[in-house]
């Protein structure tokens, strides 16, 4: 059932995050950014964006396998924004209410795909974060319901 991820992107509150970071660790996921980090320097009042890219197995907890690897532009508390990670359980992804134009997702989509952000967080999150957006790993967003808005056509 979540052996593809949906080509699209989610906006989300700061709390939410937080909450969605929370659930990651609990859930014994790789990419996470720690207890208290990002509400020491995300900007809690901003909105955040998720684009799933690729499905992720953790065979250290199989009760939690497959889940979704995110892409995710965050807003620094200095006004940066800034390319992360977050490993995200299906379920709990497609209960984020949909909010965002077509248009929307394709800018947000091609920014995390090509844009070369900065990144930031801790540790090893960074440098696969890195890894992902300058190796282009995703190709194009899907509106809910159908067609290809990413323009690539790919999976």
């Amino acid at each position: 059932m979540y052996e593809q991820v949906p080509r699209t992107v989610k906006v989300v509150d700061a709390s939410t995050l937080v909450d969605l970071d929370g659930e990651a660790r609990s859930r014994g996921f790789n990419r996470h950014h720690g207890p208290g980090w990002l509400t020491t320097h995300a900007d809690m009042s901003a909105q955040h964006y998720l684009y799933p890219f690729m499905v992720h197995r953790a065979g250290h907890r199989p009760e939690f396998s497959p889940h979704w690897r995110c892409m995710l532009l965050l807003h620094m508390q200095d006004g940066q924004e800034v390319f992360s990670l977050l490993d995200i359980w299906p379920p709990t992804f497609m209960q984020i209410p949909e909010s965002l134009t077509i248009q929307a997702k394709t800018e947000l989509a091609r920014r995390l795909e090509g844009e070369r952000l900065p990144t930031q967080g801790p540790g090893k999150v960074l440098n696969e974060a890195e890894k992902c957006q300058r190796s282009g790993a995703v190709a194009g967003v899907v509106a809910v319901g159908g067609g290809d808005v990413g323009g690539s056509g790919g999976a």
